[in-house]
């Protein structure tokens, strides 16, 4: 084969890698979209309340896509975001804590995913009102019904006596039921319970798996308080409580 015959050939190669690789640099990127739960909350947050929202993709690529970045902005508030970078199928936590100088103003939440050249983004918004936690001490004992009995009776979950809980208050304009949010390393804990006398002081919780669930896949029940009964399982609520 003569010298300029196999220059062609390769010449020829070289031009069809270059285009390949152009061809693969102008694909756009998928475009995905982000969904927020709650769009709107059970009512007015207070100064210092977590407020936590939860955000999965819907992703309209192939299988395999690299993860989609959050970020997030709301003036007037500290924003801290647990997993910041997810697939489908996995979920971010954004906790948005509205300082005291937002007090009787509203707070306008921006999430916004990236991942290349696409983006999408959700607005929601809330109203901060005067208030403070007032319910962090009992629903602590509340709690403390529950964790013992879990750990021996559903050892599956990995709730033990040990585990370190981190709680806000939740609904705080809400009078006759009362809720709190409890979070672990894996678990968040709703706990509600029935501000009346018994036989009706009922407390329920209900267990969302952090990271990879949208809803409670778990709830039980103690139906009095006062007279000390045992939880038992009931049918997990179909959302989050916000």
């Amino acid at each position: 084969m003569s010298k300029n015959k196999l220059a062609g050939i390769i010449g020829g190669c070289i031009v069809v890698v270059i285009v390949v690789v152009v061809m693969a640099c102008l694909q756009p990127t998928p475009e995905f979209h982000i969904n927020v739960i709650p769009e709107q909350l059970n009512g007015d947050s207070i100064a210092g309340q977590h407020c936590v929202f939860l955000v999965t993709i819907i992703d309209e690529g192939q299988e395999g896509q690299p993860p989609v970045h959050i970020s997030v902005t709301a003036p007037g508030s500290q924003v801290v975001i647990y997993k910041q970078d997810i697939v489908v199928g996995e979920v971010a936590e954004v906790v948005v804590i509205p300082a005291q100088a937002s007090i009787g103003n509203t707070i306008e939440v921006t999430i916004t995913g990236n991942r290349g050249s696409a983006s999408d983004e959700r607005l929601v918004s809330f109203d901060v009102v005067e208030g403070e936690d007032d319910r962090q001490e009992y629903a602590e004992e509340l709690l403390d019904r529950f964790i013992p009995w879990l750990a021996t009776n559903h050892p599956e979950l990995g709730i033990k006596d040990d585990i370190a809980w981190n709680g806000t208050m939740v609904s705080p304009v809400w009078l006759v039921v009362s809720h709190y949010l409890f979070f672990s390393e894996e678990w968040e804990a709703h706990i509600e319970w029935h501000i009346m006398m018994p036989p009706d002081d009922w407390v329920r919780i209900d267990l969302r798996h952090r990271f990879d669930e949208l809803e409670p896949s778990y709830a039980f029940e103690i139906s009095s308080v006062n007279a000390t009964s045992e939880p038992v399982p009931i049918e997990p609520p179909e959302t989050v409580w916000r």
